[in-house]
């Protein structure tokens, strides 16, 4: 596994990896923290509604916690609550929650958007399913449902039953004339919901400036499916694992293991290490698989190869596809993974799975050349893709940007290595980043991870092939019912194919979550789409956004 890329001695005391100083935090941070608060994942500070930005702030510039990885509404009996996860960049072992109450009556906070961008679209959701207003925010409105929805989905007193009847904006208007300027040089564009490029349902609200893009405003949520409600209502032990596998559909196995990984470390689960080695392996099965989609759709995108790459990647995706229906008895929702383990052992005969394993394995490094001289070497992509779509690394951190889209900026982050969970850390295999930020390293990025994938899921066969048979434990001891104690909070993520995936579970006692929040990769990844189609052409947007590589299923949730 390869090692951070630098030293203690040569980053920042904020910046040095290991265990966090809270005590030294709270001195930071002074009277600003009302009280401690410690959460299974990490501690925390709860503060004032009014000091948010102040104490953010703190933690980002002298603390160096510059990633805000997820923020989590939710409503008690007495009070609202948000919860600010903060991350650092440089090492997501470090971990710090900013619990946020506020009165029943007015729930509101300060925005934290002046502090990280992407607070933007994650205080819009929160707003919108459960109504805390965050003041100073410079858009605050509904985000997944429909500007026109009465209530909020996740409030205690929200009426499921009442029906839904207003299809217009109140008090407009809907055949007034247009205000725009008839002298103005720009020019709106709706850009799908109903359009191949965009990958499902999605509108881009485009404004040009010539024939260049001005701004442009992801609208989302027409694959919402309340699958956040849904888990709350489904008990820790069964019910809930069939769920993740419908967030990210394309490479879906990883979103498993994140609902895992929080619900055995809120139970205190153990998981075999024979389990953890199929876990790995068949997780990076499912990264090959979501990256060959990722990178048929994008030539497709690109230049409309059809015939060539596309078809050559899904030629390798259906390859993995048999394999995991080999292994999982599904082909696309496999429901592999159990809280303590997986389901099934490897089929058998063992030896007819294993060779075909490793003849996928042995012919991809012949199929990855292929796609580059597909692509790479390819002319017309390489204008197509080079310097455009660029973002930054402090703008792709600003935007909470992981996966394949933050190292295509030079941003060395990943939680295989930084945040070690599975059997990742006994293993060889290296982080790949690429430094120029452009719709070329995006891809270069993936290729480069399926070549990694395939060295884990090598490793991963060799380790199998000579586990004793007596020593096979797919599954830990779990007890029927689970019932963790109430009040009890975790957050954990892993790295799926579009980046970090996590969960964040609290229990009230029961054997259902009380809240269940799921961090999506592909939510904070898009949100960055505003900052690379700027100034670009709109067949650069289409690029820069298939290089995304979003689910919408995953965006929505």
């Amino acid at each position: 596994m390869s090692d951070a890329p630098e030293t203690d001695s040569e980053v920042p005391a904020s910046q040095q990896r290991g265990a966090v100083d809270y005590d030294e935090l709270e001195a930071l941070l002074g009277d600003r923290a009302i009280r401690r608060e410690d959460h299974v994942n990490s501690g925390g500070f709860v503060v004032r509604p009014d000091e948010v930005q102040e104490v953010l702030g703190t933690l980002k510039e002298e603390a160096g916690f510059d990633h805000l990885s997820l923020l989590t509404a939710q409503e008690y009996e007495d009070r609202y609550e948000s919860i600010y996860h903060l991350r650092k960049y440089h090492d997501a072992s470090q971990e710090v929650n900013v619990i946020v109450p506020t009165g029943k009556d007015d729930p509101w906070n300060e925005t934290a958007v002046p502090v990280y961008k992407t607070a933007e679209w994650h205080e819009r959701e929160a707003y919108d399913l459960v109504g805390i207003e965050y003041r100073g925010h410079p858009d605050l409105r509904r985000i997944l449902l429909p500007e026109t929805w009465q209530g909020h989905p996740l409030a205690r007193d929200y009426d499921q039953d009442r029906p839904q009847i207003v299809s217009l904006k109140e008090h407009v208007n809907p055949v007034a004339s247009s205000k725009k300027d008839a002298e103005s040089d720009t020019m709106f564009l709706n850009i799908g919901p109903h359009h191949p490029a965009t990958h499902g349902v999605l509108h881009l609200k485009t404004v040009l400036d010539g024939e260049q893009v001005a701004d442009v405003e992801p609208d989302i949520g027409y694959l919402h499916r309340c699958e956040e409600q849904m888990c709350q209502t489904k008990n820790y032990r069964y019910q809930i694992m069939p769920y993740p596998d419908r967030w990210d559909y394309t490479a879906n196995m990883p979103n498993e293991w994140a609902y895992a990984r929080a619900a055995e470390d809120l139970n205190d689960i153990e998981v075999p290490e024979y389990a953890q080695i199929l876990r790995t392996m068949a997780v990076e099965l499912a990264r090959i698989k979501g990256h060959m989609l990722a990178l048929g759709t994008f030539a497709l995108d690109v230049y409309g190869d059809f015939t060539a790459t596309f078809m050559y990647a899904i030629r390798d995706r259906e390859i993995v596809q048999n394999i995991l229906e080999d292994l999982t008895g599904q082909r696309m929702m496999f429901n592999y993974f159990r809280l303590g383990g997986v389901v099934w052992d490897l089929p058998e005969p063992r030896e007819e799975w294993f060779a075909k394993v490793r003849e996928f394995l042995d012919a991809l490094p012949q199929h990855v050349e292929e796609y580059h001289d597909l692509l790479t070497d390819n002319e017309i992509f390489q204008k197509r893709t080079v310097d455009t779509g660029v973002i930054s690394a402090e703008t792709a951190k600003a935007y909470g940007c992981t996966g394949p889209v933050a190292r295509g900026s030079g941003v060395d982050y990943d939680l295989r290595r930084d945040d070690p969970y599975g059997y990742y850390d006994e293993l060889d295999w290296d982080v790949v980043t690429e430094p120029y930020g452009d719709n070329f390293s995006r891809v270069m990025v993936r290729m480069r991870e399926v070549e990694e994938s395939a060295k884990i899921i090598g490793q991963c066969i060799d380790l199998l092939e000579d586990w004793p048979e007596d020593e096979r434990n797919i599954q830990s001891n779990v007890p029927r019912t689970l019932k963790p104690e109430p009040d009890t909070e975790i957050y954990r993520a892993v790295e799926a194919a579009k980046g970090e995936l996590g969960v964040y579970i609290r229990s009230d006692g029961t054997s259902q979550p009380a809240r269940f929040k799921i961090r999506s990769a592909c939510f904070n990844n898009l949100h960055s789409l505003e900052s690379m189609a700027e100034g670009e052409y709109v067949p650069d947007l289409v690029a820069a956004l298939g290089s995304l590589d979003i689910v919408l299923g995953s965006v929505d949730r």
